[in-house]
């Protein structure tokens, strides 16, 4: 876990094999040799260029020269009652042990999966009401090496944990940030997420969510298949406005469109919709029925997601009785609906939760959509 060395600017972490191979080729190298380095870093941990045993000497001296291995640090870990771990990553690229350059993963064993939910940004602009991430504002985008560093490290401390290094079965892009505006650093880690030389995922293991960036679902599309999860949150546009601000650029219908382009020609294909609970805000049998009509002819399933609640908040959680309604008039409606078993609320490493104390309301993610996308969020 070297430091950032101004004279290499070449982080390994940050390329995917098809990448590696197009780098080796410009330095004059055998192409295959990105296989070997994938193979090295990802699939088998390994961060020393000495232990590279099937490159030569020569090469490795020259990897060591002209190259290096960056990822986040450590900077604390939390395990919860139920099991749940959270760690808080400390990135380079600014002062050490600044709020503005920390992110937080979190894993969640279950009897059949192990799933770790990833970081795509160092906060989020986007400012969803009910999210803690939002309320902490925005700082930048991950690089590739920030974001597949967060598996390759969880992978080790799971190990060492005595855990085990394959219990993560799936990756959800559900950490802090909107990984849609970070695509360009998201998609090489997905790449190696899925390479049978790194991780080997499976497609259908690796979710990237959006809060509904309509360009970025049809981009994602056009180059992979990982599954898909929108957090929807409201029926309507006048809610969703409120609730998720960016509505206001992207609405409903356009959002739903894209959703059925992105399933369209995959027959086995469903969007998950990301529904959080609030009581009284959303959760109410007419809610239900616009959540159903909304949805006809969208090959999908639905989260409904407990409210876990932070401090400076003024949602509350709907009732368990409210909550079971809800679900059960969406099955009825011939859905798959379940409700989200909430996890790690203890440490604040539930859904919506995730902060890292990141200090910056300067609005200069939310100017970045507006630019991009031509309209104003929030």
């Amino acid at each position: 876990m070297s430091l950032r060395d101004p004279e290499h600017p070449v982080n390994l972490m940050d390329y995917d094999k098809g990448m590696l191979r197009t780098w080796f080729e410009q330095q004059g190298e055998k192409p295959f040799r990105a296989t070997q380095i994938i193979s090295w870093i990802h699939q088998r941990g390994e961060l020393d260029f000495d232990a590279m045993t099937d490159l030569s000497k020569p090469l490795r001296k020259w990897l060591q020269e002209s190259t290096h291995i960056s990822l986040p640090a450590v900077a604390s870990s939390e395990l919860s009652s139920d099991g749940t771990r959270k760690w808080l990553l400390e990135l380079e690229g600014g002062p050490q042990n600044q709020p503005g350059n920390r992110i937080e993963m979190v894993f969640i064993p279950e009897e059949t999966r192990g799933t770790l939910c990833v970081s795509s940004q160092v906060g989020c602009g986007l400012d969803c009401s009910f999210c803690a991430t939002a309320r902490q504002g925005f700082n930048r985008n991950l690089s590739t090496a920030e974001i597949i560093g967060q598996l390759w490290l969880a992978r080790q401390l799971l190990a060492e944990a005595g855990v085990g290094g394959d219990a993560i079965t799936n990756v959800v892009m559900m950490g802090m940030g909107e990984p849609l505006l970070n695509f360009r650093n998201l998609l090489p880690a997905l790449n190696l997420m899925m390479d049978d030389h790194a991780y080997g995922l499976s497609k259908r293991r690796v979710t990237v969510s959006t809060a509904g960036i309509v360009p970025g679902i049809d981009r994602l599309r056009e180059h992979t298949d990982v599954a898909l999860a929108v957090s929807l949150h409201a029926a309507n546009d006048p809610l969703r406005d409120k609730l998720v601000p960016l509505n206001r650029k992207f609405p409903l219908v356009e959002l739903l469109a894209a959703c059925r382009r992105y399933v369209e020609g995959y027959q086995k294909r469903r969007v998950t919709f990301e529904y959080v609970m609030l009581a009284g805000i959303n959760d109410q049998l007419e809610h239900a029925k616009e959540l159903a009509t909304l949805l006809e002819g969208v090959p999908c399933k639905i989260n409904l997601i407990p409210f876990n609640p932070f401090p400076g908040i003024g949602y509350q959680r709907s009732t368990e009785s409210d909550a079971l309604k809800f679900g059960d008039y969406l099955m009825k409606r011939g859905y798959v609906a379940t409700i989200r078993k909430t996890r790690g609320n203890d440490i604040a490493a539930a859904c919506g939760q995730l902060a890292g104390k990141v200090a910056d309301r300067s609005h200069r993610h939310l100017r970045f959509v507006e630019q991009r996308f031509g309209t104003t969020v929030s």
